[in-house]
């Protein structure tokens, strides 16, 4: 290889790192200033946030067991974060004004029930009324995976299993809007470009991982999520051409 040659793909490598460490948060910007422009987070499905946080909290466990490219390990960090700040605002619109998003696109009102994660009442699983429950689930989360995985982490069966745990539980992350979608039969809320983004991340993140010859727990779960950014898709020119119809 010539040093032009050499120059271009170490280029090239370098480009491509940075978009899959920043690459992944970047559909989140949209959502995020759609859900402060509208002053309500109804139409964003907040199990999202659940799911990429418990799959890069165990994806970053599954790193101290098998090492694999440090972009991704730096992506799941960085992911980690992201989530919390759209936590942040979702839960913190959903107290401020509670009946915005609901009135204005005819959802049902919210319970007016008060939870909390210390209450340990499943039926209010990830629909807590502070966004300190949420910080005491993920404190609690992290520090048992943790403690399990310092004990297991010389064992390759205990390892394999939280890798593939981990990516098959972030393969469904865009699954629960899909399902917020249907059940409200809208995707009013919900930012386009977010799932946009998302295909375009996915089917980048599904080449580079073969290309890098990636665990094949990486490439599987790639291909679920692009499958799955396509069925969103979808819903959005359905519920749109039902909109147009009813409007006419």
């Amino acid at each position: 290889m010539s040093g032009y040659e050499e120059v271009f793909a170490s280029v090239v490598t370098f480009v491509s790192s940075l978009f899959i460490i920043f690459g992944g948060v970047l559909p989140y910007l949209p959502q995020y200033l759609q859900i402060r422009k509208e002053r309500s987070s109804e139409g964003f499905s907040t199990k999202v946030c659940l799911v990429l946080l418990v799959a890069n909290i165990l994806r970053i466990n599954f790193w101290f067991g098998k090492v694999f490219e440090t972009p991704l390990l730096v992506q799941s960090i960085i992911m980690i974060f992201t989530m919390v700040i759209m936590l942040e605002i979702c839960v913190r619109m959903k107290k401020e004004h509670p009946l915005s998003g609901n009135k204005k696109r005819g959802f049902s009102d919210p319970a007016t029930v008060t939870s909390h994660f210390t209450d340990f009442d499943s039926n209010y699983f990830w629909k807590w009324t502070d966004f300190s429950d949420y910080i005491q689930f993920l404190a609690v989360f992290t520090a048992v995976t943790a403690a399990t995985t310092s004990l297991f982490v010389k064992n390759m069966y205990y390892v394999e299993a939280v890798g593939t745990v981990s990516l098959i539980t972030e393969s469904t992350l865009a699954i629960p809007q899909l399902l917020k979608n249907r059940e409200n039969s809208s995707t009013e809320g919900m930012s386009v470009k977010m799932v946009l983004l998302w295909f375009i991340g996915d089917s980048f993140k599904t080449l580079y991982f073969i290309l890098r010859a990636a665990p094949n727990q990486f490439v599987a779960c790639g291909s679920i999520q692009t499958a799955v950014d396509i069925m969103i898709l979808y819903q959005v020119l359905t519920y749109e051409k039902k909109s147009d119809r009813s409007t006419t």
